[in-house]
């Protein structure tokens, strides 16, 4: 006999894929190839699915037999086998007896296929089904599943102790009601204290066993399998050796003191047509164990836990020579011979016993026996047994989730271990809950939680294999293929519906109680490495549904921001990323980044490994981002990759942001100056050790305001000049991208605008401020084209973020004398009703600005004069260089109006701050095309800059595409 036990469900060794053995690729570059380092952390990491090689010392493998069959049959023919086939009859009648042995069975069948099918995927280690389930589903379902199937296995070790005890005092117990001892062998006082003592000891001895080891159970395995076996057939052989008897029946005479008097004694017929006859209907009565009403679903309930065994096989996979072949033909093997031999013997106990012995003697079968010590050892023996095998089991399930830090330092005593393995600790906190279980008395009290238990383990493996077979994963190939998810479905439905006809309230608990552990775990517990299916059935389902969203079916009533933030360094832009998320409208949000190189002259990609340092960005910032990195030769040339292959099918950026073109020094606003005095932003740091750096701070450091243009994707000042700049402005618009610039985000603090202190010049209040008119037009006044309607619908829609509802939105409308500022406000106010956008409208005068204006235009009218046959000598004097340059920056204007000075600038932008009291939180502003003439792209730029300057958080907006509309 080996020296681990086949009915030891769980393993402690760990195991490895045999992919995983495989050396690296040939070729990769020698900063990737710690492989073998990164193996021989993945074994030793906890809950990693390495199994250390063999080893010369390891025990034999088992065959499917000895594996597979005997621990499967063990922990299935327990208690209901000897002391309660008599009660499921008598209670239920054989007619509905075999019909609850039909759903009990197919209910495990359904869980079986779904057992079969994840074992043969794969080797399964310590834990047995909390494994299963939890590298099938994640952690947050493995860990909360993992506690229930703990806790199945403390209640079921309960029960079966219970059921000795009951077994116990039944022998050799004397009468609770003072009655003469009708067998001399009755000398054990009994009652409620008695049996806990008695139970308590049974408990002990348990315990005693687990701590010594595993391996003195092992050994007698077999020898158990052989009584239970040999008692079995003593059964079967009674029916037709032994004659009719009559049997004195234990228990009191009446009910409850009351009542009618209740006979005292009952028999065994024989087989007999009319016993049969009146055994074939229930007759639901008062259970004499715990005097409580027995109804269908009590009544399952005690069935049920003799079909809770079904997973020992698939647990000793690691000792199987074959686990593919053992476990399926071993576990159906099982669970086929389990069921012919419960429904043989309802149909003889129906056949031969009186209904009143069937209900009020439940240990009858020893005194039909054609020895009685015979059922007296198979059930001492039997039930002992699946005592200590679910004590060990509880115990090897709660070590390995203090091994996979689930649950933190909660369970962390359960990790330490004997000198020979043994989790002593696990044990005697296992063995304690035992015990206090054992308080509730009687087997049939906790039957009911331990069947939901194992039910809802049942349901939780079946949805792990119903969760892998929906995600289609390409590594989802079991060599058990007699599976199908609606197999997975049949057996979810079956056992949730037997779940709450069972118990509603231990039900709707118990589930309650695993999605507290689901949510605890989720939110507590480390990221593992185990992989998450829900990873999977998310790609499966966008992918679905990305080729069900069609662009040609877009309609402007559904439009919405998705947006492509060109991001150089995230250190100085932190604040601009989480402005940028409000105002998204959960549109797609992508978060771009341009790295000059070329792959030709490069090992390996640079970019791989930077991906974890954005993802830990976005977790940081706590947005909802995608991230999109480049390499290109330029700047202007990752962008447009960017633009044109960015999103996917109809989620497709249709807004670039950048930041502005100027030189302000930066700010690191990723620094925390609580971890900043012992954290060090220095990968080559040998102080930090490996794992404690937070990845965001792998970002480059910020460069010295002398030498940095902050674009927001500008990288190296030396790298992105303005022309450069304006120009990738301009190919966006040629691409139909709406284009926003952002200027003065580097300081922008969301939490601190919208808590801003009593005593600030707002009082509290917060301002957006819009203006919808484009600035560098002043003959230009309309509120109503493309660009202006899009950026009052970027306004509107950062009010409508919760965060931002208290802002008001302050509209500024531009007039002039001689207009009508009354008639342009009630039109401007009108539209915004329209437009469901509610914002305050303030006109605001601005003659002197476009006298300037005019003035300037007068002055270059003259100019042009002077080229003309009539002009005078003194128009007619030659231009300088710099007025040829500005003439040329006019002509490539669509009109002369754009003859702008910068006094004319300075000016408006004097206007815009005069307008801001209280200062609003952020600025809206029009941006005006880019000049056709690419000369000119550093004067529209430095236009732009004379406008924006000193405005604080602002947002030069363009739109290209209708964005709004009045109909429903």
């Amino acid at each position: 006999m080996t020296e681990r036990t086949p009915l030891l469900h769980y393993r402690l060794s760990t195991s490895v894929n045999e992919s995983e053995r495989r050396a690296p690729p040939a070729g990769r570059p020698p900063e990737q190839q710690g492989w073998q380092e990164q193996q021989q952390q993945q074994q030793q990491r906890p809950g990693g699915a390495g199994r250390r090689s063999a080893q010369p010392g390891q025990p034999k493998k088992l065959s499917t037999f000895f594996g597979v069959v005997i621990p499967t049959l063990l922990s299935m023919f327990s208690v209901v086998v000897f002391l309660r086939i008599g009660f499921l009859v008598g209670q239920s009648g054989l007619y509905q007896a075999i019909a609850m042995l039909l759903v009990a069975y197919f209910i495990i069948c359904m869980t079986v296929l779904s057992v079969c099918a994840i074992s043969t995927n794969g080797a399964l280690d310590a834990g047995g089904a909390y494994y299963m389930i939890s590298r099938a589903l994640g952690p947050e379902f493995g860990g909360s599943i993992g506690i229930m199937f703990f806790l199945a296995n403390v209640c079921g070790s309960a029960l079966y102790v219970l059921g000795l005890v009951e077994a116990i005092v039944g022998t050799f117990g004397l009468p609770e009601d003072g009655t003469m001892a009708t067998s001399p062998y009755q000398v054990l006082p009994s009652g409620y204290w008695w049996s806990l003592l008695y139970a308590t000891a049974i408990a002990l001895l348990c315990l005693l066993g687990c701590l010594v080891g595993a391996h003195i159970y092992a050994k007698a395995t077999f020898i158990i399998f052989l009584v239970v076996m040999f008692v079995l057939g003593t059964i079967f052989i009674s029916f037709f050796a032994v004659g009719p008897r009559t049997l004195t029946l234990p228990g009191t005479a009446t009910v409850n003191g009351t009542g009618p008097v209740l006979p005292t004694t009952a028999n065994f017929t024989g087989f007999k047509l009319d016993t049969l006859l009146g055994n074939l209907w229930a007759d639901y009565t008062l259970d004499y164990t715990t005097e409580t009403m027995m109804t269908f679903a009590t009544v399952f309930a005690v069935m049920f836990n003799g079909c809770t065994g079904i997973m020992a096989g698939s647990n000793m996979s690691g000792d199987l020579k074959n686990p593919s072949y053992s476990i399926p033909r071993g576990t159906i093997t099982a669970v086929i011979f389990t069921f012919i031999i419960y429904n043989l013997l309802s149909v003889l106990v129906a056949c031969s016993c009186d209904r009143i012995l069937l209900q009020r003697d439940y240990s009858f079968l020893r005194d039909i026996n054609v020895w009685k010590p015979f059922v007296t050892i198979g059930v001492y023996s039997s039930t002992l047994s699946a005592a200590m095998s679910n004590l060990i089991g509880a115990s090897r399930i709660l070590y390995a989730l203090a091994r996979d830090d689930l649950f933190g330092k909660v369970l962390f005593p359960a990790k330490k271990t004997s000198h020979s393995g043994n989790p002593w600790v696990s044990v005697i906190l296992s063995w304690f809950l035992v015990q206090l279980v054992l308080f509730s008395g009687k087997l049939n009290t906790i039957a009911s939680i331990v069947t939901i238990f194992f039910l809802l383990v049942y349901a939780a493996v079946d949805l792990a294999c119903l969760a892998l077979e929906w995600a289609s994963a390409p590594n989802f190939r079991p060599t058990f293929r007699y599976f199908t998810w609606h197999t997975c479905v049949l057996g979810i439905v079956g056992c949730a519906v037997m779940m709450f006809l069972i118990n509603a309230i231990y039900a709707s608990a118990s589930i309650a109680f695993m999605l507290l552990l689901l949510l605890l775990i989720h939110y507590l517990s480390p990221t593992s490495s185990w992989g998450y299916i829900s990873q999977a059935l998310i790609f499966h389902q966008v992918r679905k549904y990305l080729l069900m969203l069609d662009v040609r079916k877009d309609h402007v009533k559904f439009w919405r921001p998705q947006v492509l933030l060109m991001v150089s360094n995230p250190r100085s832009s932190a604040g601009l990323i989480t402005f940028i998320n409000d105002i998204k409208k959960s549109g797609l949000y992508v978060l771009g980044h341009v790295q000059l190189g070329d792959l030709d002259t490069l090992p390996s990609d640079p970019l791989q490994s930077q991906y974890d340092s954005w993802l830990s960005l976005v977790d940081h910032l706590n947005i909802k981002a995608f991230v999109n990195l480049t390499l290109a030769d330029s700047v202007r040339h990752g962008i447009q990759h960017l633009l044109f292959i960015s999103g996917l099918g109809g989620m497709r950026p249709n807004t670039l942001i950048l930041g502005f073109y100027d030189g302000c020094p930066p700010k690191d606003r990723l620094v925390d100056p609580t971890m900043s005095a012992s954290l060090s932003t220095d990968p080559s740091d040998p102080s930090q050790e490996l794992g404690q750096e937070p990845p965001l701070f792998h970002f480059a450091p910020l460069r010295a305001s002398s030498d940095r243009k902050d674009c927001g994707e500008c990288g190296d000042g030396k790298a992105l000049g303005p022309r450069e700049y304006v120009a990738i402005i301009a190919d966006a618009m040629k691409m139909l991208k709406n284009v926003v610039l952002a200027r003065y985000f580097n300081n922008f603090d969301r939490a601190q605008i919208l808590s801003p202190p009593s005593s600030s010049p707002s009082k509290g209040a917060v301002y957006v401020d819009v203006w919808p008119v484009n600035l560098l037009r002043p003959d230009s006044c309309s509120y109503v084209d493309t660009c202006s309607l899009f950026l009052l619908q970027l306004a509107c829609i950062l009010n409508m973020v919760r965060a931002w509802r208290k802002a008001t939105l302050r509209l500024f409308l531009c007039v002039e004398d001689g207009r009508s500022v009354r008639g342009s406000e009630e039109k401007l106010g009108q539209l915004l009703k329209e437009l469901r956008i509610k914002a305050q409208v303030y006109p605001v005068p601005w003659d002197q600005q476009v006298a300037l204006h005019w003035q300037r235009q007068e002055k270059w009218g003259n100019k042009q004069q002077s080229q003309s046959p009539d002009a005078t000598e003194e128009e007619k004097k030659p231009r300088t260089d710099e007025e040829e340059e500005i003439d040329d920056y006019v002509n490539s204007f669509p009109s002369n109006t754009t003859r702008l000075s910068d006094d004319y600038l300075s000016a408006v932008n004097k206007l815009i701050l005069d307008q801001a009291r209280p200062p609003p939180a952020v600025r809206f502003l029009y941006l005006p095309r880019p000049p056709a003439d690419t000369r000119r792209y550093a004067a529209y730029l430095h236009q732009l800059e004379l406008l924006t300057r000193d405005l604080g958080p602002t947002l030069l907006i363009h739109g290209v595409t209708p964005v709004i509309t009045t109909d429903i």
